[in-house]
């Protein structure tokens, strides 16, 4: 029998040194880890099972910065729109951060700076923190370059990765012209991309192991006009109000109190609400119109039935992360994806959508130019 962890449930198992790849679990109590550790053991083979610890509720952050040996540099704070626990390569994130307090911001700068002068280090480094209430928690420290130096170099107009090269030949930021960070005046967020419609049949939940392929972005005056944006960039279509059909609602419980304000700006923008049992009696407790439609082990006619009818155009279904919890709705996932419906698997993702369609319906989307963007950042 395998013995629960220190850390105790919920814990985030990884199998060997496979970081974002195969056999990432979130496991959350003692049969589940049973099973997981006879399945981890086929793709470790003779190395280590990590099990860490899994932060509930918890926001992610990346910190980009560089340092010459004697000065750090911070190149970009980066707030995820999905919550911790999904792959940061799988989850959207924000530059500047939209929510984060400004006290939290500055307290991340200041822990990157001491990290990096604690390291040494020369070039790029990157971290990852987990906002949890009023604690921070430090995911990982990675001195190199990190898959969002082209995204925050676009952002905010400087080739970070050239400037960290020539710090490692020598040159000093002062030499290099680098003084204080740039904070642009607008938003930047990068999106993931995901095969999903290339492959029939694949659940489209997100979780701790990556399944995106590629990244876009999109850039606006707000952080709804940037989120828009970079979905229609990731070939993500927001339905509008005008379009017939329903909006499916069904979240695990631990999202049922923040569903409602979702709830109420769809159906205030004209969109007609279906929403499962539990999903429906937090909505309906606000008082906002839903009407019950049954889960696929409720009988017919059940949700998938009119989602392969054409009704539904647009899905939020957050679930729990447990095996069986997943598969009971998996059946609704893969035929929205069948089907071409646009779903959000997070409420935070869901949330940020909702932000996104209301920039649309106000015909708040305009084209910028980067060049024109950079030229109004304070060097």
């Amino acid at each position: 029998m395998a013995p629960a962890p220190e850390s105790g449930y919920p814990f985030v198992g990884t199998p060997g040194y496979v970081p974002g790849g195969p056999g990432l679990e979130i496991v959350h109590e003692q049969k589940d880890l049973e099973r997981y550790m006879k399945e981890a053991v086929k793709v470790s083979n003779d190395s280590p099972v990590l099990l860490d610890r899994f932060l509930n509720d918890a926001i992610e952050v990346d910190v980009d910065c560089l340092s010459d040996g004697k000065r750090v540099f911070i190149g970009g704070v980066m707030e995820h729109i999905e919550q911790a626990g999904v792959h940061s390569g799988d989850s959207a994130c924000s530059l500047p951060p939209y929510s984060l307090p400004d006290a939290v911001v500055t307290e991340l700068k200041r822990q990157t700076e001491i990290m990096s002068r604690a390291l040494h280090v020369v070039g790029l480094m990157n971290v990852q923190f987990a906002i949890q209430g009023q604690t921070v928690f430090v995911l990982e420290v990675n001195p190199r370059a990190s898959r969002t130096v082209p995204f925050v170099s676009k952002a905010t107009g400087l080739p970070l990765a050239k400037i960290a090269a020539r710090a490692m030949l020598g040159k000093s930021l002062d030499e290099q012209n680098i003084r204080g960070e740039i904070v642009p005046p607008y938003f930047s967020v990068k999106e993931a991309v995901f095969p999903f419609v290339k492959f029939p049949g694949v659940d489209t939940i997100l979780g701790p192991e990556m399944k995106s392929t590629g990244e876009v972005m999109g850039v606006g005056k707000s952080f709804a006009e940037a989120f828009v944006k970079s979905q229609l960039g990731a070939g993500v279509r927001l339905p509008e109000p005008a379009q017939t059909g329903y909006v499916f609602l069904s979240v695990k419980n631990a999202d049922k109190p923040g569903i409602a304000p979702v709830a109420r700006s769809l159906h205030q923008m004209g969109f007609r609400l279906v929403a499962t049992r539990g999903t429906a009696a937090a909505i309906l407790a606000e008082e906002i119109p839903v009407t019950i439609v049954n889960k696929v082990t409720e009988g017919r006619p059940h949700v998938v039935d009119l989602i392969k009818n054409g009704e539904i155009v647009f899905m939020v279904n957050t679930v729990e992360e447990r095996r069986n919890a997943m598969a009971d709705s998996r059946s609704i996932r893969t035929t929205g994806l069948a089907q071409r419906v646009t779903t959000y698997t997070t409420l935070a993702g869901a949330r940020a959508a909702v932000e996104g369609m209301k920039a649309m319906a106000e015909a708040r989307l305009d084209v910028y130019d980067l060049q024109s963007m950079h030229k109004d950042l304070a060097q």
